[in-house]
């Protein structure tokens, strides 16, 4: 398995090239770290400290992902992200704010911003939430992932994201993908709401747990609707995939 310096598994572009992120920030030292603990990633990063600085790194970087603080000297955050969307119209967004109030959530996530960290944050959390975002969206892979996993007739292409049960195509949502891709990579083991929040979505939801019961509804909806059942539940440990035993 390949892995970064920290530990966790190394993460790339899906053709094996480094991962592109974007930093701006106007404040130079906080960028600066930022920049430094992504490319402790193994990432390609760039910074920038305002908005035209953004907007030009952008169009010569053509980023994976940008890590976009809200108040910047010559304009917002929120035209930021619309100048981005125009170089590079799937870029993940990950906003950066000082301040907590819930109208300035919503204006990034209504702005098409993907999520958020509030001042003063961890570094780890700020890698943390990128790998999601970028995971999800199908804009990174784990190096040592195989492009197909098989488990009975359910049968996931990693490259393609497409999957099939009994040669029928599955659509599934970027979310729901990471959540199947986990269960097929642990066939028969029972793996917990934490053990899946912390793969799947990559950090702590704080504690709400009902955010996986969902997504396995949704999966047992499309996977197993009209078939025997390959998800289960073990209640009181958590949920596990089986192939159907005939």
């Amino acid at each position: 398995m390949n892995t970064t310096r920290s530990g966790r598994p190394a993460l790339t572009r899906p053709d094996g090239t480094p991962l592109r992120v974007l930093v701006v920030d106007d404040d130079p030292d906080l960028a600066e770290v930022l920049t430094g603990a992504l490319r402790y990633e193994g990432w390609e990063v760039r910074a920038a400290g305002d908005g035209a600085g953004a907007v030009t790194a952008a169009r010569e970087l053509l980023p994976d992902a940008v890590v976009l603080d809200v108040m910047l000297p010559d304009t917002d955050g929120f035209a930021v992200l619309r100048s981005l969307h125009e170089v590079k119209p799937d870029v993940c967004v990950l906003f950066l704010t000082a301040r907590d109030a819930v109208e300035d959530r919503i204006a990034g996530i209504t702005a098409g911003g993907d999520d958020y960290v509030t001042k003063p944050f961890s570094l780890e959390e700020v890698v943390a939430r990128l790998r999601g975002l970028l995971r999800r969206a199908g804009m990174a892979r784990q190096q040592e992932e195989g492009p197909r996993l098989a488990v009975g007739d359910l049968v996931m292409d990693e490259e393609a994201r497409e999957v099939t049960r009994a040669g029928e195509l599955i659509e599934l949502s970027p979310t729901e993908f990471e959540l199947l891709r986990f269960l097929m990579r642990n066939p028969r083991r029972v793996l917990s709401k934490a053990q899946i929040l912390d793969r799947v979505w990559s950090y702590d939801f704080g504690g709400r747990a009902h955010v996986v019961e969902l997504y396995i509804s949704y999966l047992r909806k499309k996977v197993d609707a009209g078939r025997e059942p390959m998800i289960h539940t073990v209640r009181g440990a958590g949920y596990v995939l089986k192939p159907v035993t005939r």
